[in-house]
């Protein structure tokens, strides 16, 4: 007589496996108010017993908010065991200004940067033109970065195609230009399909581009924000994303389960996909990200002997 048939779902077939190892790494944004910087450092100290590879500290658009990145950073290498990862961009900067950010950083401890272009000042999306003393694009940013110092350059990946450009095959040959300037890490946009993220993965070895790409995760309760967010970065909300928070504008705590439920489990199935590496972009806030982590066995070293036999 045959066992009984064992049905269990990806979350639960996570939780069976505690003792792998894999890499996680998070987003925080630079603090506008002393009450902001509050909330961002109570999620730094949540989150770094997790240990993560790096964690990124973004610029806003423009780079509006390249002296609060700075200062961000500076504090995490002072002051926490994290490797912080700056994002540098091309915008309003000459290539002067830019390389000597770059050495900044570089004496202050940080080995890690995320090279992007940039949104044109207060205009997320709108038409980008770069100043001609200045680098034009990722690509060149990267290749600056690398030749002034050996830093870890992390760069953007679409996989549902950046806004300006006509074809994924495009992004493709993009991705391959920044990898040929100096790149060793790919962090996708956000994104909430598995099936096309895959069917864009097999596209992007089969081009030759072998460095470890991190699926962007974002497990955001606010809806209407994340459709705002989507619609400037190109990426596509899916028809049964929409239908889990309809109706619940007014009902914070259940769009906060329902997103770290559909978070965690699309981290589950790309596991089983071969991903093991995942960024989490945490919009400052730690509580989901920590629960997400948990799901994928993530956990605070023990401190003890005794933590680590319980």
């Amino acid at each position: 007589m045959s066992p009984p048939r064992r049905v269990i779902g990806p979350v639960a077939r996570s939780a069976e496996r505690p003792n792998r190892k894999l890499g996680i790494s998070f987003e925080f944004s630079p603090p506008k108010t002393p009450e902001a910087e509050e909330n961002l450092w109570q999620a730094i100290r949540r989150l770094e017993p997790l240990q993560p590879d790096f964690v990124s500290v973004t610029y806003g658009a423009g780079g509006s908010t390249r002296d609060r990145t700075h200062r961000t950073v500076k504090r995490m290498v002072e002051e926490t065991s994290l490797k912080p990862a700056a994002h540098l961009t091309c915008v309003e900067a000459s290539c002067e200004d830019v390389d000597q950010v770059i050495r900044d950083y570089w004496d202050a401890g940080v080995r890690h940067l995320v090279a992007l272009r940039g949104d044109p000042p207060g205009q997320i999306g709108g038409e980008y033109v770069p100043r001609a003393d200045g680098y034009a694009n990722a690509t060149e940013l990267t290749r600056a970065a690398r030749a002034i110092h050996p830093f870890e350059v992390l760069v953007g990946v679409y996989p549902e195609g950046h806004p300006e450009n006509p074809s994924l095959d495009k992004d493709i040959d993009v991705l391959k230009a920044k990898v040929d300037a100096g790149a060793t890490r790919g962090i996708t946009q956000f994104f909430f399909e598995i099936d096309p993220f895959l069917r864009f993965m097999e596209k992007v070895r089969a081009a030759g581009i072998t460095i470890p790409i991190s699926p962007g995760i974002m497990p955001v309760s606010n809806f209407k924000g994340l459709v705002r967010m989507a619609g400037a970065c190109g990426a596509s909300i899916p028809g049964w994303l929409a239908n889990l928070f309809d109706g619940l504008d007014g009902d914070p705590e259940t769009r906060r389960l329902i997103a770290c439920s559909v978070a965690a489990e699309m981290c589950a199935k790309l596991e089983e996909q071969g991903f093991s590496d995942f960024h989490f972009y945490t919009l400052n806030r730690a509580d989901l990200v920590y629960a997400i982590c948990r799901v994928l066995g993530v956990r605070e070293p023990a401190s003890t002997p005794a933590e680590a036999a319980a």
